[in-house]
C-alpha cells in the first residue's frame, strides 16, 4: 500500500454511535459545569512533573554528591522527563492543557526541553497518528525502521524471529533518536509531502526553529555543564544517556501497550478505493487498547494514557477527565455492539505486547498459488 494513497473513512453509521457518544459526553460536562480542559488537579501534576525532572539537574550540578547518588539523580531525571511529556507537553499540544490558547503553546513547547519539536510531533501523533491509527503506511507509529516488525503488513527479515527480546532494549532509544536524527528526518520528509498543521507551509521558519532549539538544548544538557562547570565529559554524556534512556523507555512502553498489542486490530483500506471499513470514531475502538484503568498511580503518572480509547476518540479533552468519561465510552460501545478493548493490569498489558512481537517475528506462511 502506498503512503500517497488517499484513505477516506466509512460515513455508514446509520446507529450514530459516534452522534450518541459526543452528545453524551458533552452533557457530562454540562450536568456537572466542568471545563473539559485543565483544572488544579493537572496544574498542581504540572509542577511536580517539572521538579521531577529539573530539580536532580540542579542538584547534580552543583553538588558534591557521589558516582552513585547522581547517577540515581539521572534515572530520576528520566522519570521526570516521560512524566512531562505524557502529562504536559501532550495535553498542551492537544490544545487540551487549558482554556488559554497562549497556555496551550507554552506547555506543548515543553517539547524543546524534551529533545523533541513541536512540528513534527503534532504532523506525527495529532495528524497521521489520530486520524489513521494503525494503519500501515500512513500511522508512522507503527514504523521503526526496518528493525522491529509491528505489522503484518510490513516486510519481514529473519532478524525479527528474536525481536521481543531486542526490541525491548531499543525502545529506551527513543528521545535520544528524536534528539539527534529523528527530526531531522521528519522536517525533511514532511516538507517534501507538504505536510503541517499551520495554515501555510514555512519550510525556512521550520529549519531555523529546529536548528536553533537543537543548539540551545545541547548547550543545556552537555556543553554547559563540560566547559562551563568543568565537569568531566564522560559522566556528562553518562548522564545524559541514563536520563534518555530512562524517559524513552517509558514512553515507548506507554504507547506500544495502547496499539502495538494482541487485541488491536490493523485494518488496511480497500485497495481500489481507499476506504475503510468503519467510521472514524469506530475504528479507533478496533484499533485502540486501554490497560490498568483502575490503577490510580498508572492514572496519574501516564496522563491518562492507560485511557487511550478515550484519548482518541476526544483528544480535546484534557486526560484529567478520562477516568470520568470512560464508564460513558464503554456504556455506550456496549450499546451499539462494539468492542472497548482493555486489560485488567500493566503486566497483562505487557504479555500481550511482547508475545504479539514474538508472532509478528515469525516468517509469514506464503501461501502457492
Amino acid at each position: 500500500m502506498m503512503k500517497n494513497q488517499i484513505i477516506k473513512f466509512s460515513r455508514n453509521d446509520t446507529k450514530k454511535f459516534f452522534i450518541t457518544l459526543n452528545k453524551r459526553v458533552n452533557d457530562h460536562f454540562k450536568k456537572l459545569k466542568k471545563s473539559k480542559t485543565g483544572n488544579w488537579k493537572l496544574y498542581s501534576k504540572t509542577l511536580i512533573m517539572f521538579s521531577f525532572f529539573l530539580t536532580p539537574y540542579f542538584l547534580i550540578l552543583f553538588t558534591n554528591l557521589n558516582i552513585w547518588a547522581k547517577i540515581s539523580l539521572c534515572v530520576v531525571m528520566g522519570i521526570g522527563m516521560a512524566g512531562v511529556g505524557m502529562n504536559v507537553m501532550h495535553d498542551g499540544n492537544h490544545g487540551s492543557f487549558s482554556k488559554n490558547k497562549w497556555i496551550n503553546k507554552l506547555m506543548g513547547a515543553s517539547i524543546y526541553i524534551l529533545a523533541g519539536n513541536v512540528h513534527n510531533w503534532k504532523v506525527q501523533h495529532n495528524m497521521l497518528h489520530h486520524t489513521y491509527t494503525n494503519i500501515h503506511g500512513h500511522d508512522e507509529d507503527l514504523e521503526a525502521g526496518r528493525i522491529i516488525r509491528f505489522s503484518k503488513h510490513s516486510e519481514w527479515s529473519a532478524y525479527h524471529r528474536f525481536q521481543h527480546i531486542y526490541s525491548v532494549f531499543l525502545y529506551g532509544l527513543l528521545t535520544i533518536n528524536w534528539a539527534i536524527t529523528t527530526d531531522i528526518k521528519q522536517t525533511r520528509r514532511y516538507l517534501k509531502r507538504k505536510l503541517t498543521y499551520r495554515k501555510k507551509l514555512q519550510p525556512i521558519r521550520q529549519w531555523f526553529i529546529l536548528f536553533f532549539t537543537k543548539l540551545i538544548y545541547f548547550v543545556l544538557w552537555i556543553v554547559l555543564p563540560i566547559i562551563f562547570l568543568n565537569l568531566e565529559w564522560w559522566k556528562v554524556l553518562l548522564g545524559f544517556f541514563i536520563m534518555h534512556y530512562t524517559a524513552g523507555l517509558i514512553l515507548s512502553l506507554v504507547f506500544q501497550l495502547a496499539h502495538i498489542i494482541e487485541e488491536a486490530q490493523m485494518p488496511i483500506p480497500d485497495k481500489n478505493t481507499g476506504t475503510m471499513k468503519n467510521t472514524w470514531a469506530i475504528h479507533q475502538l478496533f484499533t485502540t487498547v486501554n490497560f490498568a484503568t483502575k490503577n490510580k498511580f498508572m492514572n496519574w503518572f501516564t496522563g491518562g494514557l492507560n485511557h487511550q480509547i478515550e484519548h482518541h476518540i476526544f483528544p480535546h479533552i484534557s486526560h484529567i477527565h478520562y477516568t470520568d468519561i470512560a464508564k460513558i465510552v464503554k456504556k455506550t460501545a456496549k450499546e451499539f455492539h462494539l468492542p472497548y478493548l482493555e486489560y485488567e493490569n500493566t503486566r497483562s498489558a505487557l504479555l500481550s505486547h511482547f508475545k504479539y512481537l514474538k508472532q509478528m517475528g515469525l516468517q509469514p506462511v506464503t501461501l502457492k498459488t
